[in-house]
């Protein structure tokens, strides 16, 4: 798949994002950002034992979306 790259600024006929569609993913990743870090945070306090990174994604989730 290939992807578009934005210019902030230029119009886009082609293109059906308006822009607070486009902010809210930028939103969205930065809270996605926030989910990962804690979980790498979960990870490290559980002195770093593999195996419970679905459930570290989920409390992870849970405790930032409070």
């Amino acid at each position: 798949m290939a992807s578009r790259t934005k210019v902030i600024g230029r119009t886009d006929p082609l293109g059906s994002e308006t822009a607070v569609e486009e902010t809210e993913g930028l939103v969205h990743l930065t809270h996605e950002q926030q989910i990962r870090i804690r979980v790498c945070e979960i990870y490290l306090h559980r002195g770093r034992q593999p195996g419970c990174e679905l459930e570290d994604w989920l409390q992870a989730e849970r405790e930032l979306t409070k």
